[in-house]
C-alpha cells in the first residue's frame, strides 16, 4: 500500500511538473528586448526616427478590463475619419508595428499602434494567444471610436498572435471594423501546438496537450480550445485579407488557406512566394503593397468609404 501511495505521489508530482512547465512556456513566452526590436527595424530601414518623431502623435494609457493599462500611440496627420489599429505578434511590440504603420499613412490613414499585455508598455503578467487579448483589442476600438466617432472608416491589422487575437475579437466579440488584414495568422490553437511539439520539442501531443490544457484551465481559466480563429470565422461579415508566406514555417499558411477556404462573404488571399514567418511584408514588399491597394479597392473604398464621404 505504501509503495503504492509512493507511485500515485510520484505520477501526479511527474504530471504537475509537465503541466507547470508547458504552461509556464506559454504564459511567459519569452519576449524580444525593447532595444534590439528598435535596433532592428532602424537597421533594416523599416523605422526612421525623424520622420517617426515629426509625426502628430498621442500618447494613450487605456485601462484593460483585466486590470492593466494599454499602451497605445496615436498618429493622426489627416483630417479624414480614416483609422487603422495596427496589434502585433507575439515577443514583439509596438515598434515593430510601425513598418505597418507607414504603409497605411502612405495610402492616408491614421493609425495606432499599441503593446498586447504584458508585451512593450502595456500591463499584464501572461500571454494567452489571443483569448484575453481579443478583450483588450475591444478596449482599444471602443476608446478609439468614442474619441474619434463611431461613424469612422476602421480597418484592423494583424501580425501572427495579433492577426489571431483581431480573428478571435471579430468572430466571437464584435464585428467592429470595417475591414481586417490577418497576416500570418494561426487558424487553431491546438492544430499550432500539435504541430510546433513535434517540430521543436519531440513531444506527442496526444499525451501532452491534455495535461496542459488541464493546467492552463486551472492557472488562466481558459482552455486551448477556446483559441481558435477557424470556430468563428463564418461570423465575421466584413472584408478579410489574409496574407501568408509561401515558406513559412513557423505557423503553416496552410492556416491562412484553411481560414479563407471557410470566410464567408467578400474576401481575398495573397500568399507571398518568399520570405519565412512574419515576413511576408519585409520580402515581398511591392506585391505585399499591392495585394493591399487591391483589397482596399474592391472591398473598402468603394462599399464603405463613398457612402461615407471619406
Amino acid at each position: 500500500m505504501l509503495r503504492f501511495t509512493r507511485y500515485i505521489i510520484s505520477f501526479i508530482l511527474f504530471i504537475s511538473s509537465i503541466g507547470f512547465f508547458l504552461t509556464n512556456r506559454l504564459m511567459y513566452m519569452k519576449k524580444k528586448e525593447a532595444q534590439f526590436i528598435l535596433n532592428r527595424e532602424k537597421e533594416a530601414g523599416r523605422l526612421n526616427p525623424l520622420e517617426y518623431e515629426s509625426l502628430p502623435k498621442t500618447e494613450v494609457l487605456i485601462p484593460s478590463p483585466f486590470g492593466y493599462d494599454l499602451k497605445a500611440i496615436l498618429a493622426e496627420p489627416f483630417p479624414k475619419n480614416r483609422y487603422v489599429i495596427i496589434a502585433h505578434g507575439v515577443t514583439e511590440n509596438k515598434t515593430n508595428s510601425i513598418k505597418y504603420m507607414n504603409l497605411f499613412l502612405e495610402r492616408g490613414f491614421n493609425t495606432v499602434i499599441y503593446d498586447h499585455r504584458r508585451h512593450g508598455d502595456s500591463g499584464g503578467e501572461t500571454t494567452s494567444f489571443g483569448h484575453y487579448e481579443k478583450f483588450d483589442l475591444k478596449t482599444i476600438v471602443d476608446w478609439l471610436k468614442k474619441e474619434k466617432g463611431a461613424n469612422i472608416l476602421l480597418g484592423i491589422h494583424g501580425e501572427s498572435m495579433g492577426a489571431a487575437t483581431m480573428l478571435l475579437y471579430a468572430g466571437s466579440l464584435e464585428d467592429g471594423a470595417d475591414f481586417y488584414i490577418a497576416d500570418c495568422p494561426f487558424s487553431d490553437f491546438k492544430e499550432l501546438l500539435t504541430y510546433r511539439l513535434k517540430s521543436d520539442l519531440k513531444l506527442p501531443a496526444a499525451f501532452i496537450l491534455p495535461i496542459a490544457d488541464l493546467f492552463l484551465r486551472l492557472r488562466q481559466k481558459y482552455s486551448i480550445k477556446q483559441v481558435s480563429p477557424i470556430s468563428v470565422i463564418e461570423n465575421i461579415q466584413k472584408p478579410v485579407l489574409f496574407i501568408h508566406s509561401e515558406k513559412d514555417d513557423y505557423i503553416l499558411p496552410s492556416m491562412s488557406e484553411n481560414l479563407y477556404k471557410r470566410k464567408k462573404g467578400p474576401k481575398m488571399l495573397y500568399i507571398a512566394p518568399i520570405g519565412a514567418h512574419a515576413q511576408s511584408l519585409n520580402e515581398n514588399r511591392e506585391n505585399y503593397e499591392k495585394a493591399i491597394d487591391e483589397f482596399l479597392n474592391e472591398n473598402v473604398y468603394d462599399f464603405i468609404g463613398e457612402k461615407r464621404g471619406l
